[in-house]
């Protein structure tokens, strides 16, 4: 009797061998590092080649989006793994009408009130104010310069966050508790009677957060505007072009939520007017950026453009966060395998 298939998608780092290999018995496991994407016509086609023969598919977070002109082309696929308890590249009204049942992960590595994404973020901030990706590259590169140009200081500086969740109150602890800046918050809903409630859940005192009496207050007060909104229809394209021009040109923007919450043509253009002092981003509105993609430029900074630092998505790519979702990930499949009830059924 064969063995069933599985397909793992998406595993960029080969991270997911050393946990799912362990059904190597009992499974026909295929691994797809490379991200297809079904809104090309022939990336789709090939896409359907790919997976139909699979009752069973492993994909790591929206990197492959499973659509309904996908879906509807895999008739064998029963069970459809992902990583998180939310995945919006997944069209589950249409995985509800076919029947195929969609499982995720609950993340019950991860320790409370910090996420490595949180971390990123910081990491992108002081990257950006310290010029650390510039300087490393012209100490290597240009060994006739130093200390070329000025850093920028955070200590009494205001941060702006852009939405007020779980991430966004983490950010706005480690500006206040880690480097003494003031913090401002704003979000469509976001009162102060609830910042207070959601800074006192990560320890700090009512009032460290205030809220913006306005979105254009918001902006016009950010040193560094940080974005933590969740991507929606109504969210999306949220900093555009009449939210950038309410910036100083003295301020950074950093991004590290979802790719198009940010209007990527508006952006482009103020960074090339150099309309604010520079801008960082973990995530984009196309992933993996592709070859021609501008952000790719290594000109960033230079003849009055904007700074620019970016990195690939690597929020939730760490060692501990991707160790807890795959052993989830095992556990899920072993729960297909024996034919007991997911715990962590989405749909």
């Amino acid at each position: 009797m064969s063995r069933p298939k599985i397909a793992v998608l998406d595993d960029y780092a080969n991270f997911a061998p050393q946990f799912i290999s362990q059904f190597s018995d009992r499974l026909d496991i295929s691994y797809f590092p490379d991200t297809l994407n079904p809104a090309v016509p022939a990336d789709l086609d090939a896409l359907v080649e790919r997976l139909s023969p699979f009752p069973i598919i492993s994909t790591m977070r929206e990197r492959t989006p499973f659509r309904k002109a996908l879906l509807e082309r895999l008739p064998n696929l029963k069970v459809l793994l992902t990583t998180g308890m939310r995945n919006l590249g997944i069209d589950t009204e249409t995985c509800k009408e076919r029947g195929i049942v969609v499982v995720g992960t609950r993340g019950a590595h991860k320790v409370p009130n910090f996420d490595t994404t949180n971390e990123q973020t910081w990491a992108l901030i002081l990257g950006l104010a310290k010029g650390i990706a510039e300087h490393d590259a012209l100490v290597k590169n240009e060994p006739s310069r130093w200390q070329a140009s000025v850093s920028l200081g955070l200590a009494g500086k205001t941060l702006a966050c852009l939405g007020l969740g779980r991430l966004g109150l983490q950010c706005a602890r480690t500006a206040v508790l880690g480097f003494g800046m003031k913090a401002v918050a704003w979000s469509p809903n976001l009162t102060q009677e609830k910042a207070d409630e959601g800074v006192a859940s990560v320890g700090l005192q009512a009032g460290s957060v205030r809220v913006a009496s306005s979105k254009e207050e918001l902006f016009r007060e950010a040193d560094v505007l940080s974005v933590h909104l969740v991507l929606s229809d109504r969210s999306r394209g949220s900093v555009g072009a009449q939210e950038l021009s309410w910036m100083k040109k003295s301020a950074m923007l950093v991004n590290t939520s979802r790719g198009p919450l940010v209007a990527e043509q508006a952006l482009l253009d103020a960074l090339k007017k150099g309309q604010i002092r520079g801008f960082a981003a973990d995530v984009f509105d196309t992933e993996p950026l592709p070859k021609d993609s501008q952000w790719r430029n290594s000109q960033w900074g230079q003849d009055g453009t904007s700074h620019v630092l970016i990195s690939p998505h690597m929020g939730y790519v760490e060692e501990q966060t991707l160790t807890g979702m795959y052993k989830e990930t095992v556990e899920n499949i072993r729960q297909w395998l024996d034919g007991e009830e997911f715990k962590n059924k989405m749909v």
